[in-house]
């Protein structure tokens, strides 16, 4: 075996001629990769060659050359998501958590940690955020298999098809989430006009509402991102777009 990838922070993944053996630190948001990588069967993502669930150990295919998708730029990488995603909403329920359930566990703890954290930003934001999680998951369209944190560290370059998504953290809800990592992630650059740059594009040309989408983005990257600055920075460019 090779040496352990360095940036796997939830997992242990180490690589072996064509294959990588991941055995993972059991979290709610990882619990059912497996069946996500079954649903998706190798369309658009890495094949799941084995799963041991006792073990929490998956045996995956090997993307190679393995290079980040955030190192051929914004536009370009913003082009592979458009072709992507569209192949990853599969039809999704069981045994999948439901987004609208996720939801709820973020309204429920999001005010409790920003006062734990000692209040690091304006509450005006924690509310917008859950208002639009209130507003959003009770309204949602058809429910796909979504990975919450695909972003374009999460997509790799490979042999069997040009890009692979891994890692993927599933729920089942509407495709408005899907772009949600995305939209608030820094890897494509990280100022206002970088990320509604994505968020107008991806609604698009991927023909998602783009006040849905941006509710979600705005509603996770809170739920996710107490304590990082980048992440706040991201939600008040959000709230500022939807007035």
């Amino acid at each position: 075996m090779e040496e352990p990838y360095a940036y796997a922070f939830e997992s242990l993944a180490v690589p072996a001629g064509n294959v990588v053996l991941k055995v993972q630190f059991p979290s709610r948001e990882s619990e059912h990769e497996a069946d996500a990588l079954r649903v998706w069967d190798g369309d658009g993502a890495v094949r799941l060659l084995d799963h041991d669930p006792e073990r929490h150990a998956l045996l995956l295919e090997r993307a190679r050359p393995a290079t980040h998708l955030a190192d051929i730029g914004a536009e370009r990488a913003l082009d592979v998501f458009v072709d992507l995603l569209p192949r990853l909403w599969k039809p999704a329920g069981a045994p999948f958590r439901p987004l609208a359930e996720e939801a709820a566990w973020w309204i429920e703890g999001v005010p409790e940690r920003w006062e734990e954290a000692g209040r690091p930003f304006e509450r005006e934001l924690v509310d917008a955020a859950l208002d639009a999680l209130r507003e959003l998951s009770v309204t949602q369209g058809e429910q796909v298999l979504l990975h919450q944190d695909f972003h374009a560290l999460n997509v790799l370059a490979a042999e069997r098809e040009p890009w692979l998504t891994v890692d993927p953290k599933p729920l089942a809800g509407e495709r408005e989430f899907g772009i949600a990592a995305i939209v608030r992630g820094t890897e494509l650059g990280h100022s206002k006009r970088d990320v509604l740059r994505r968020l107008d594009r991806l609604t698009s040309e991927l023909a998602l509402d783009r006040e849905r989408a941006r509710g979600w983005a705005l509603g996770q990257t809170i739920a996710w991102g107490i304590g990082h600055k980048e992440h706040v920075e991201v939600a008040r460019w959000l709230v500022e777009a939807g007035r």
